[in-house]
């Protein structure tokens, strides 16, 4: 019996991932994007679940002028966990972050764009403006090792 196995080359797509630093909320960054760049994201249907307790917050926006799909998505949440200590603290809760992106624990939030054309630099320099936003910077996707956690739609 033949056995099949699927490489990580077998899915290839083309789409830039750019890491964003800010304070703001989820909601109030992608509103401060559609407002300064003119696009125009909404909370998605569905979130980024990598597991049944962990779920990022969405954003997507559907570019039809230039066939782009972008996604705004938090790249950590923090998790209550159960303290396991009988100590001073033990009826405190505790908390654990989560990350989509582990390599890249400085990046607030991360926005990943679907696309043909190189528009990386053009886009940070934009994000860069934002007073809200720390910085914007991109990241190398070809070296993630939680690259498949972006592959899920």
């Amino acid at each position: 019996m033949a056995v099949h196995k699927i490489t990580n080359d077998f899915y290839e797509e083309s789409f830039t991932l750019l890491g964003i630093r800010s304070s703001m909320k989820d909601f109030a960054l992608a509103y401060a994007l559609n407002e300064s760049i003119k696009s125009k994201f909404k909370r998605s249907s569905k979130d980024l679940a990598l597991s049944e307790k962990m779920s990022f917050p969405t954003f997507e926006w559907k570019d039809e002028n230039n066939d782009d799909y972008w996604t705004l998505l938090a790249n950590s949440i923090s998790i209550e966990e159960a303290s396991k200590s009988a100590d001073l603290f033990e009826n405190e809760p505790s908390f654990k972050n989560f990350y989509v992106v582990s390599e890249h624990k400085d990046a607030d939030y991360l926005l990943k764009i679907e696309h043909d054309n190189d528009l990386e630099f053009d886009v940070v320099k934009s994000l860069q403006k934002i007073p809200k936003i720390v910085t914007a910077f991109a990241i190398e996707i070809d070296n993630l090792r939680s690259k498949t956690n972006l592959i899920y739609y």
